[in-house]
């Protein structure tokens, strides 16, 4: 009996791109549609098992070889890091990282360390320190807009789509940290273990994203 591939998928928006993609390549979605109380969802016509998961999950179970594969935002990625391919960028959950402030200040004047609040202090660490500049960085679990209007920080680092929630909250984006899209892993022991399969699958997802 041949190998049945196992995928993590991010669960929410990703999810949602994810499925669109797998019923396009002609893959039966209904278990993952309906899950019910289920956390692995056999897919009926394919020889591959989805595990829905939280995003640092994602990462987690392919790094540990638990999931072949994963599908994954590439800020996770960014941000937690890991030992794993990077297949193919799937093009959609596009968005991107952005410094934002209080509109009006001048985050880059003055000599005072400045501090920057955000959910991703790795992402942030690495982009001042390309700019060789000394920040303090500040870990926020929830709403990190809040943080410069109460006075926590002069800036933060986040997520931004359309930008409506900065605006919101009296934020200005003032530079962008990288464009952010979903991206396919896989685990390296899995790529030589499995190589047809995973390469069969990764073919049929670059067949779609070229139409």
């Amino acid at each position: 009996m041949s190998h049945r591939l196992q995928l993590a998928l991010t669960k929410g928006r990703l999810q949602d791109s994810s499925v669109e993609m797998f019923e396009r390549i002609g893959l039966d979605c209904s278990p993952i549609k309906e899950p019910g109380r289920r956390l692995i969802h056999k897919i009926p016509d394919y020889p591959m098992d989805v595990v829905l998961a939280k995003a640092p999950d994602v990462i987690t179970y392919v790094e540990h070889g638990v999931c072949d594969m994963g599908i994954v935002g590439k800020d996770t990625i960014m941000e937690k890091g890991g030992s794993f391919y990077e297949v193919l960028n799937l093009g959609f959950g596009k968005c991107r990282f952005a410094l934002a402030v209080k509109d009006g200040s001048d985050f880059y004047g003055g000599y005072k360390t400045k501090i920057i609040a955000s959910k991703y202090p790795n992402v942030t660490r690495a982009f001042f320190d390309k700019k060789g500049m000394d920040v303090q960085i500040i870990k926020i679990e929830g709403s990190v807009e809040l943080a410069p209007i109460v006075g926590l920080a002069d800036a933060i680092v986040d997520i931004v789509e359309t930008g409506a929630t900065l605006r919101a909250n009296g934020l200005v984006p003032i530079e962008d940290v990288a464009q952010v899209s979903a991206s396919l892993i896989v685990n390296t022991a899995s790529m030589k273990l499995y190589k047809s399969g995973i390469e069969e699958f990764i073919a049929k997802c670059e067949n779609e994203l070229r139409k």
